[in-house]
């Protein structure tokens, strides 16, 4: 069997053993319902550099940024890739792939991500961000996990949805690096 064949067997298997969280129709609208908060924190000559995260934050991070266009606010793309996981299920040290070439020096700065769980890469992030000169840097999460572990003094500015403490996956989260274009958020069953 190629390992192909054995990865969508993994994810199959994955999907077999989890329960919807939150389904798409839900998930597109809490990400509407995102965009008025955040056009209301930036003025009209104010545009913030959008930084998206990379792999996770690529889905919501477009869509968010249509929904914010459509209220009139610009903004300025780039992205970084930071990790900790480089497919595992729990964190190590961080790695970065790549930083943005966007100075941010005096810039504010959003930040798009797929979730907030205990927010040691957000948090690394922010502080490099900081570190840059940036002048104000805020988090936009398409999911924020429910429990008591977070960064101390870490969190979503803007959130779309909250998630259980358990393995989710889908809309930007992975499942062993699959699954990330699930339209879908899922949780493996308990």
């Amino acid at each position: 069997m190629s390992t192909t064949a054995a990865k969508s067997n993994d994810l199959a298997a994955a999907l077999a053993n989890s329960d919807l969280l939150i389904d798409r129709a839900t998930l597109e609208q809490a990400i509407r319902d995102m965009a008025a908060p955040i056009r209301a924190d930036y003025g009209d000559d104010d545009v913030p550099v959008y930084l998206t995260i990379m792999h996770g934050g690529l889905p919501f991070a477009a869509q968010l940024a249509m929904e914010v266009g459509a209220l009139g606010l610009d903004l300025e793309f780039d992205y970084l890739h930071a990790t900790r996981y480089r497919g595992a299920t729990s964190g190590g040290e961080l790695t970065w792939k790549h930083r943005p070439a966007t100075p941010l020096q005096g810039r504010r700065v959003l930040l798009a991500d797929d979730i907030l769980d205990e927010g040691h890469t957000l948090a690394a992030i922010r502080a490099w961000c900081l570190e840059q000169g940036a002048s104000d840097v805020r988090i936009a999460a398409l999911a924020v996990k429910v429990h008591d572990r977070c960064v101390p003094g870490l969190h979503a500015d803007y959130v779309g949805v909250e998630v259980p403490d358990r393995y989710v996956f889908g809309y930007g989260m992975d499942y062993h690096e699959q699954g990330r274009n699930l339209p879908a958020i899922y949780a493996l069953k308990e």
